[in-house]
């Protein structure tokens, strides 16, 4: 975990996320506290992570996102050397479904 990033605050909206209960709530939530352009980087961020994490390769990532390669080596960075949050919700994801 980054401690330049951990304070008060964040652990408060941290506190809030985790109080969303449905689907519904994410999207209500997440539509008031980030713009749709936010949530699309998001959005894509986290499917570049799980094609990484099936193995695809650079050049389908990209034709299938829309993410630049400098987007996905950062992911891939995250994945390879970052805190595991990634790798963390990705086998969850996988056991429950």
């Amino acid at each position: 975990m980054n401690d330049k990033l951990r304070d008060k605050h964040m652990d408060e909206l941290f506190e809030a996320i985790l109080t969303l209960q449905s689907i519904d709530e994410c999207y209500n939530f997440f539509e008031d506290l980030c713009t749709i352009t936010e949530l699309r980087a998001m959005e894509q961020r986290f499917q570049v992570a799980k094609m990484l994490d099936q193995g695809q390769i650079y050049s389908d990532i990209v034709r299938e996102t829309g993410a630049s390669t400098a987007t996905i080596s950062r992911v891939n960075k995250c994945l390879t050397y970052g805190t595991d949050g990634y790798r963390n919700v990705l086998e969850k994801l996988k056991q429950n479904g």
